[in-house]
Order: structure tokens, then sequence, then C-alpha cells
């Protein structure tokens, strides 16, 4: 087998094992695109990308006009400009502790943050090769699938990865954490305005960790939309400092077998819900939105964040994937290649940039009065 060294300065050397039935040894593979290259080779890379079972990471200082079969070869393509078109990625947008302050940066990007990012990116494919290919696999073949479908298949691949090695170390590395006591009262409260339906995820305690209590009350919160046509809007918010922290910590590892949470996932699906209605269903998110805060209001069709909202996907790193439909919602706003990015890096991604790149569709803090980000 042909060696393919992580850092390759040419497509042609990764094309050269795959023209003989090999592929590389690592999980990833980085292309400098600064160096030259033949415009025919990338586009016979593509041809081999949809099954890839490695990442394929492209970088170069500044943005190259790409055609889209051309990109096609590439799950993440980073770029040191500021604010480059898509599909390319900002180094500066998921830049080691990179403020969430929506202000601009008082100084130029430094150097180093294009080669900290790949640097970081391949750290993290390494430590989680079984989720971090599942994603991008995952990410290639949805972008022809319908909604329904794509979620269907992340399910899936969430399930399979539960039983990996890397989500188990996951669950016995971390502090077990106990439940929390649920709130007497529901965790998702309703309010009638006229033809308005306002929703509100209410565990404000914990961030509105999205438990299967809120996952259960908020789904049929949903329902009322089939049932009752005369709801004009819907209106999806939380209480207290975040709109959603992510998965209830205090729950995971806790469902019967990885088959029964797929049914359960494909069956009480907030994301589905969110994705029928989405004409009719305006988020509005701040706070630090992790996991679950991300891809859910994803799937509508106007977001709306306070300034300061912060975005966050963990998951690659505890060994699965986005769980809550992250991966049909989040490339359909911004493209599978900044997902990627977003999702394998887990970093913080502010407010700003995710109305530039599509996440969200306004900044607006005076449609906060209530809550305190």
């Amino acid at each position: 087998m042909t060696s393919i060294p992580i850092t390759a300065t040419s497509p042609s050397a990764l094309l050269t094992a795959l023209r003989t039935g090999d592929g590389p040894e690592a999980p990833v593979v980085v292309i400098d695109l600064d160096a030259p290259f033949a415009l025919g080779d990338l586009v016979e890379l593509a041809a081999h990308a949809t099954g890839a079972s490695w990442v394929l990471i492209g970088r170069a200082e500044h943005s190259l006009p790409l055609e889209p079969v051309v990109a096609a070869a590439f799950d993440v393509l980073l770029c040191g400009e500021p604010d480059p078109p898509r599909p390319w990625c900002p180094a500066r947008a998921l830049a080691r502790g990179a403020p969430a302050d929506p202000r601009p940066a008082p100084h130029p990007a430094p150097p180093t943050e294009l080669g900290d990012l790949v640097d970081h990116l391949v750290a993290e494919i390494l430590a989680s090769p079984a989720a971090a290919v599942a994603l991008v696999q995952l990410l290639r073949s949805g972008e022809s699938l319908p909604v329904a479908d794509a979620v269907v298949a992340e399910s899936w691949v969430y399930s399979l990865l539960q039983t990996g090695s890397r989500y188990t170390e996951w669950l016995g590395e971390r502090t077990r954490r106990s439940r929390r006591p649920e709130p007497v009262g529901d965790v998702v409260r309703l309010e009638r305005q006229d033809d308005i339906l306002r929703i509100a995820l209410d565990r404000p305690e914990v961030r509105n960790a999205f438990s299967v209590r809120l996952r259960d009350e908020l789904v049929a919160a949903l329902d009322l939309l089939t049932l009752d046509p005369t709801i004009a809007r819907a209106e999806l918010r939380g209480r207290g400092p975040a709109f959603s922290s992510g998965g209830d910590l205090g729950e995971f590892g806790t469902a019967p077998d990885p088959f029964t949470a797929h049914l359960i996932r494909t069956t009480r699906s907030v994301g589905l819900g969110l994705a029928r209605h989405a004409d009719r269903v305006v988020s509005f998110v701040h706070g630090t939105c992790v996991g679950a805060g991300v891809e859910l209001p994803a799937f509508t069709r106007t977001v709306i964040a306070h300034p300061g909202t912060t975005f966050r996907l963990p998951e690659v790193a505890m060994g699965v994937v986005p769980g809550a439909g992250g991966t049909a919602s989040i490339p359909r706003r911004i493209g599978r290649h900044r997902t990627a990015a977003l999702a394998i890096s887990g970093r913080l991604l502010d407010a700003p940039t995710a109305l530039r790149w599509g996440l969200v569709d306004q900044l607006d803090a005076t449609a906060f009065p209530e809550e305190q980000p």
C-alpha cells in the first residue's frame, strides 16, 4: 500500500494511491492548494469523494474560485482571508479562543490562525476518527437526500457510533452526572395570542438542556401546528441565559440499546416536526447554543439571534455525530464544508459570522426583552 502523508503538497500523491486501489492509511489528508496542482486532478478526486473513508482538507492563504465539481473533492476548505466566499471557511471564524464579542477584531488576524486551525482539525480527527469520517460521509451523501431521509441516515450513524470505542471512552471519562429533577410543571410553555403560538423551552436552571421530557413536550407542541391551521406563526424561544445547551448529559448512555434509541429519534423527531412547519416557525436564539441548540433552529425558515449568541457542535469529540438532525439542517444553511469545519473543530462560532454564513437570518438584541444573554 502506498503511504500517503497526512499533509501532502499536491493531489497527485493521493491520486497515485487511489489509481492503484489503495487509500490513505490516516483518516485525514491535508492538501496545500497554494502549491501547484492540476485542475483535472481535483476533478478526479471528486469522483472518489462520496465513499472515501478519510477527511480531505484543502488549505490556502487566499480562497480560490472552485467550480462545484472541484469543491466536491474536499470535505473542508480553509483559508486565511477574513470573509471568503462559500464554501471556504475563514480560519479566523474558528480560531483558538475566538471571541463571541460581535465587534470587529481590533487587529488583523495573525498569520498563525490558518496553521492553528489545520493542526487543530487534524488532531480532532485523529482523536475521534470514526466519528469524523462518519460525519463527512453523512454530509457528502446528505446533499442529495430529502431532509427526512438525511435525518434518518444521521440517526443510524449516531446509533452505530454509540457502540464504538471513543463514545464508550467518553462516557467513562466524564464525571457521571446524576439527573436533575424536572420541574413539577411543564418544561415547554405554550401561549396563544390571536394566530400566534409562542413555544418556550422552560428549563432555565440547566440552560434548557434537551431532556427526554423536553423533547416529548416539544413534539406535542409542534403537533398543534398540524392540527390547527389557524396558527399562522409559531415563535420558538428558550427561557433563561441560553436557548439550549444541547443534550442533557445526565441522560447520555441511558437508552436501552442503540436501535431503540434510533427508533425514538426518528419517530419523536423535533427536527422533522420543525422541518414540516418551517415556513410557520420563527426561532429566537441567544446565549451559548450547543448541539441541538444549533441543529434544531436551523430547520426553521427564520432564525433571529441575539448579537452575543455563540454556536458550538461538540459531538465529534464525544465519538458521535450531531444527533438532533444537524447534518441535515445545518448544511442546508451554510453548506457541508463549513458544517464539517464547525463540527470537527468543536469551537465557538460567533453571531456575526453565523449571520454572514446564513446560519441565522437576523441579529436583533431588542427581540429578547425577557432573556438574559
